[in-house]
Formats: C-alpha cells, structure tokens, sequence
C-alpha cells in the first residue's frame, strides 16, 4: 500500500497504527456498542431484578493497593529565572536562545560564505543528502560558512558541515536504516516508543574524529547550529556544535550525541532528552524535545524573518526542504489514523509554506540570492512505512540526479 508522502504524518500514522493494534479494536475503529441498549421485560430479566435488590452478606473490605511506584524520579526543581540564565557547565557558548535576537546575531560566523539550512522531514531527508551528494560529484558543492539543521536535517548537518569525506556515510545513513535502527515499541511512560535504537545509531556514527574534523572547521570561523525544542522554557534553542566538539573530550562527545537524539525527539512518540545545565551555582537537568516544534527550518529568529523587519541577511540562502509541498489528493477514510494523518500532513505543507515565503522575502529585501532545493511531485516512489529503505534508496537517488545535473535548486518559491 502506498502512503503519503508527508513525513511527520507518515510517521505520526505510523505511530497510531501501532498503538491502535496494541489498545484493541476500539481504537482501531471499530464502531462501539450504542450507549442505550433496548431493556429485557421479560419474566426472567424481572426475577433476575428483584435478586439483585436483595441484601448481601457483607464482605471484607480489600486491602488497599499501594501507589504505583513512579517510572522516573521526580525532576530536580529550577525557577524561571534560573532557565533564563542557565549554561552548559563548561561551555558557555554551547547554545543560545534562537527567538533572541542579540544571542543570534552575537552567535553568526565570522567566516564568509553561504548560508545552508536543513529542514525536518523524517526519512525524506534522503533527498538532501542525496542533493549535497550529487553537488559534491559535480564538483558545484559550495562551502558553506553556515549550517543549520531541524529534525532530521539535524541528523545529516554534522556530516555536511565536517565536508564532503562524509558523503559515504551520509549515503548510509539515508539508505540502510530501518525502523529498528530508530524506534522500539513500549515506552517507559514519556512516550509510546523507545529510542535505544536510534540512541546506539547516533553512537555508532557520531565518533570523536567527526568531532575533531567539525572543531577544526569551527575554527575556520565557519559555523553549525542544530535545532531543539527547551519543553521548560517553551522556547527553541540553537546549539553551537562546533563549539562543543572543539571541547574535544568524552563528556563534549556525550553532549553532542544527546542534543542529536533529542533533536529529533518527536514529544509523545519519542522520549524527551534530559540535558545538564546550571546558573548561579545550582546545577538541573533541562528536557529538550524536536527542534521542528518551533521551526521546519532555521535561518534566523522569527522577529528578524518578520515581513516588517529590516534586519538583512548578511549571506546568500541555500535551503532544503525534505519534503514534498504538493498537496495529494485521497478521500479520507473515517477513522482516527487517516484523520490524524492528512490534518498533521496539511498543517506542516502549510508552515512550511508559510515559512519559505518568509525567508525568500527576506532574502529578496537583503539583496542575496535564494536557492530552494524540494521534491518535486514527479518523485512518486511509493513508501510502505517509516524509514522504509527502498523508499529512501530511491529519495536519494533523485535527489543526487538532481544534485549533480543542476536541477536540485530554484530561484523562487
């Protein structure tokens, strides 16, 4: 069967799925039986009445349950104030708020160069690893003075950014994972799935000579930024990996791998990540959740991408959308999976959308050329679930055709 091609829908039925076959038929769909059944006034249902009025024999109370025992340990507290204020123990340029302005602007590289922004997508983000691919073999890829990644393009944006050595990796990564390389059913109560799987993934990938090679760029003056979600704080939240890996020791490569896993940390599907921070002494623990909560993409906080701002951007913009924005029609079938999943498929085409006119107008006020790089709706490789391989084979295919020939990027929206 083919699914639609929305990613965060896709998943988020595949999800459902999953959950409505392991909750019953009622969830599933099932119609339930109608609240007001017809009485039974025969004889027998009468007598059976009457029985039932009569006093019984009193029975011993049962013993009382004992509380369920919590799943987790209650959080350690930290007032607003203190979140405002809160570092990264050892790295105080290890992240920034990305709705504030100044922390942005005091962030930017001070290398010159273009700009590359990865959007989320889930599994279609093979089709931007399969872009930068395709221009690492034409010879055409640019040296980006920027990286920017949300959600899976969080995922990719470290070995974009490290160069074009890692496109092998990349091409694995996109081509080779499984739905058991990211996610296990059954979890421990912050959310219907485990991630130990994409956990061990990103631990596998994420080595301490990828740390070394993103450090020594990041001394270069070139910058990368990946996207979460602070769920405290209710703000997103950039995280200068570059700085982090230039750390260079066990703890800085523990750090870059978590804030990976939780940028990527659907709430509800997946588990939060929890992340040490501390201010003025007093040492907490922050959840962190997917960077796509706030932004599809990230070029610059909303404020500054305002169609009322002046703010202009200092780099041309080079943005991939691992998505396809074409609206697909269907007729919706009457139940809670198909619902959910064309609304949530809808609603993130629309942001989305909305989001790319915003940096295309941007970029036109800022006198910079605009690249936008999306699938196109002649791409019609049909999915049969999450991070289904010859789905996402033949993603980065097209993606790396479209790459090497020149036909990845357009001018306009």
């Amino acid at each position: 069967m083919t699914v639609s091609r929305g990613p965060i829908a896709r998943f988020v039925a595949a999800v459902l799925a999953i959950v409505a076959v392991a909750a019953g038929p009622s969830f599933a769909g099932t119609p339930a039986i109608p609240a007001a059944a017809v009485p039974d006034l025969s004889s027998q249902a009468r007598k059976t009445a009457r029985e039932a009025e009569r006093p019984r024999p009193k029975q011993a109370k049962p013993a009382p349950a004992k509380p369920a025992k919590p799943a987790f340990p209650p959080r350690e507290p930290f007032t607003e104030l203190e979140q405002r204020s809160a570092v990264i123990p050892g790295i105080a340029t290890a992240r920034f708020w990305a709705d504030s302005e100044a922390d942005y602007l005091a962030a930017l590289p001070p290398a010159a160069g273009p700009w590359l922004a990865l959007s989320s997508g889930g599994a279609d983000g093979a089709f931007g690893a399969g872009v930068l691919a395709g221009l690492s073999a034409a010879g055409k890829r640019p040296q980006f003075a920027l990286v920017t990644g949300v959600s899976t393009g969080a995922l990719m944006a470290p070995f974009i950014f490290a160069g074009p050595r890692y496109d092998a990796q990349l091409q694995e990564s996109y081509t080779t994972i499984t739905a058991a390389d990211v996610f296990e059913l059954g979890g421990k109560g912050e959310s219907f799935f485990d991630t130990w799987p994409l956990k061990d993934t990103i631990a596998k990938r994420v080595t301490p000579a990828l740390l070394a090679d993103i450090a020594a760029e990041h001394r270069k003056g070139r910058r990368l930024f990946v996207m979460t979600t602070n769920l405290d704080a209710e703000r997103p939240v950039a995280w200068n990996m570059g700085a982090i890996a230039t750390v260079g020791d066990q703890r800085a490569l523990e750090l870059f791998r978590a804030i990976l896993l939780a940028a990527t940390s659907i709430p509800g599907a997946f588990p939060p990540v929890l992340i040490e921070a501390s201010a003025n002494g007093h040492t907490f623990r922050e959840m962190h959740g997917d960077g796509g909560l706030h932004n599809q993409f990230f070029i610059a906080p909303a404020k500054l991408m305002a169609s009322n701002s002046s703010y202009r951007l200092p780099a041309p913009i080079y943005l991939i959308v691992n998505t396809s924005l074409a609206p697909v029609f269907t007729v919706t079938a009457r139940d809670t999976v198909s619902i959910l999943n064309r609304a949530v498929t809808a609603g993130v085409r629309t942001l989305t959308r909305v989001m790319i006119d915003r940096a295309y107008a941007a970029a036109k006020r800022s006198d910079v050329a605009f690249h936008l790089a999306v699938i196109d709706p002649t791409f019609d490789a049909p999915s049969r679930g999450a991070f289904d391989p010859a789905y996402m084979k033949a993603l980065f295919a097209f993606g790396f055709e479209q790459g090497k020939n020149g036909l990845a990027f357009r001018a306009e929206p």
